[in-house]
């Protein structure tokens, strides 16, 4: 059996997208789920759903749709930030925030991440009968820690992707010589 072949097939599997993609996912929820744990009276789940929005699947330009998809959580975060206290029900609250999130993001040129905007402003307006007002600003910061994480995770996980690609494709290359 030809070990180039082997290590070429061993090579497009762990590189693949999907491949990173599900590690960057576990890794990320990972870190969210022990410090959701570790710091129970936060609300910190939301910051696991942030974390699975930022990455992306897409292979190509991995980094830039994070850095979009961070920015999208953070206007979407916004969004729902600037309405949650007007003294309206909450459907119009998140009415007007898919309003004002999908403006900020045409102005900015992000309509391809405005799906996550959207996402992010309705985590900042979900209410409980039983909540104060303290809950929307910890489902905030919660989102912002959820969007550090994964833009973190891609980005730690960027250079060591990189080197050892190139490190099996020099194998590679050498058992074919």
């Amino acid at each position: 059996m030809d070990k180039s072949a082997t290590i070429s097939g061993f090579r497009g599997f762990i590189f693949s997208p999907l491949f990173i993609y599900i590690c960057r996912s576990l890794i990320g929820f990972s870190i969210g789920y022990v410090l959701m744990k570790s710091i129970p009276q936060y609300d910190l789940f939301w910051a696991l759903i942030s974390v699975l929005l930022v990455i992306s699947p897409e292979a190509k330009d991995s980094w830039k749709l994070s850095i979009d998809r961070v920015k999208a959580n953070f206007i979407g975060a916004l969004s729902g930030f600037a309405v949650v206290f007007f003294p309206i029900d909450t459907y119009l609250k998140v009415m007007i925030g898919i309003i004002l999130g999908a403006v900020i993001c045409k102005t900015f040129n992000l309509l391809n991440v405005v799906r996550t905007a959207i996402v992010a402003m309705i985590i900042i307006l979900i209410e409980k009968p039983d909540e104060g007002y303290i809950a929307p600003i910890e489902r905030f910061i919660s989102v912002l820690i959820g969007c550090l994480i994964g833009l973190l995770v891609v980005f730690i996980t960027a250079y060591p992707i990189k080197y050892f690609h190139k490190k099996t494709l020099q194998i590679e290359h050498k058992l074919r010589d």
